[in-house]
């Protein structure tokens, strides 16, 4: 009877056991439910502040100081503590968003085939010795700073520039060529990713029909993996219209409007990193930093958007 009584007992608590354990998986699961919420509120609200943070001091050059809005997209004189006949700051950016542009889609078309044909060849010509040369480059030049990328242009590309083309080798010519190399392997990275994501099917079938290896890779595997190449592509574009440092150290930072690749030219980023440090808070030279910035800030969320509405396209598609 002792025994019967104990294994009924041990049956019992058992059982309540089982019933419990649910009941602690679904707090648990409630749990991480609410940290997930709470974190993901905290993004947006950092977000949100960000910006607002951001607009309100950019808008400040034309609430408060009165500047002129197609003056300051349009003009190209940059001198923002001086008036002009009316009255308001010579605020015009029109030669920074030149240059930023002129970097960026450059060193996107520079970049681009370079990436893209490593990332051919790591996937679909060699895709072990193109993982054994090609992955430890890539993984070096991520973790090489945006300060040592400078210096290297500053030392080898601005003088060979200079020496062997024309000009002071400032420019958009070198800054063009560090940027490439800047985004070369988050545009390879994500190459690599968007050809690998194309079904072997399809290059099987390919190879069916009597296409060669090349005619299978160019037609049928490029092709179908053209929307994850174009956001490797503007991935890299924005990291590009954002990058400072590197720039500012090869660009040569004068605020006029570029008439050629190899004379000294200026981005939003490089008036932005000399002139913060050297302006009062609430001044109509810091507010045009804050105008700058603030352009910046809408430029990558135009890059983010893009990126999006391809990848909704290839998702649909």
């Amino acid at each position: 009877m002792n025994n019967v009584s104990e294994n009924a007992l041990k049956w019992t608590e058992q059982v309540v056991k089982n019933k419990a354990k649910p009941r602690s998986k679904i707090k648990i699961e409630r749990r991480g439910k609410m940290m997930t919420l709470i974190c993901i509120a905290l993004m947006a609200v950092v977000a949100t502040s960000i910006f607002i943070f951001v607009a309100t001091k950019g808008l400040a050059l034309f609430f408060e100081h009165h500047a002129s809005v197609l003056e300051f997209f349009t003009g190209k004189d940059w001198n923002p503590g001086k008036k002009d006949a009316a009255g308001n700051p010579v605020a015009g950016a029109l030669p920074m968003i030149t240059g930023s542009f002129a970097v960026t889609f450059l060193a996107a078309i520079a970049c681009a085939p370079l990436a893209i044909g490593g990332a051919v060849f790591m996937t679909e010509i060699s895709a072990k010795r193109g993982q054994k040369m090609l992955q430890p480059v890539i993984e070096l030049l991520v973790g090489i700073p945006s300060v040592v990328y400078g210096f290297i242009g500053l030392s080898v590309v601005v003088p060979f520039l200079r020496e062997h083309i024309s000009g002071s080798g400032f420019g958009i010519a070198a800054g063009t060529i560090v940027l490439a190399v800047m985004i070369l392997p988050t545009v390879m990275s994500l190459s690599v990713d968007a050809i690998r994501a194309v079904p072997d099917s399809l290059r099987e079938a390919s190879l069916a029909l009597g296409a060669t290896r090349w005619q299978t890779t160019y037609k049928v595997v490029l092709r179908t993996a053209r929307p994850g190449l174009l956001t490797a592509v503007i991935f890299g574009m924005a990291r590009a219209f954002g990058e400072a440092l590197a720039v500012q150290m090869v660009i040569g930072n004068a605020t006029v409007m570029p008439r050629s690749l190899f004379e000294p030219a200026s981005t939003l980023t490089s008036i932005l990193t000399m002139g913060m440090g050297n302006t009062v808070m609430g001044s109509v030279e810091n507010n045009a930093l804050w105008t700058l910035a603030l352009v910046l800030l809408l430029m990558s969320l135009v890059f983010i958007i893009i990126v999006r509405f391809i990848g909704r396209r290839r998702d649909a598609s």
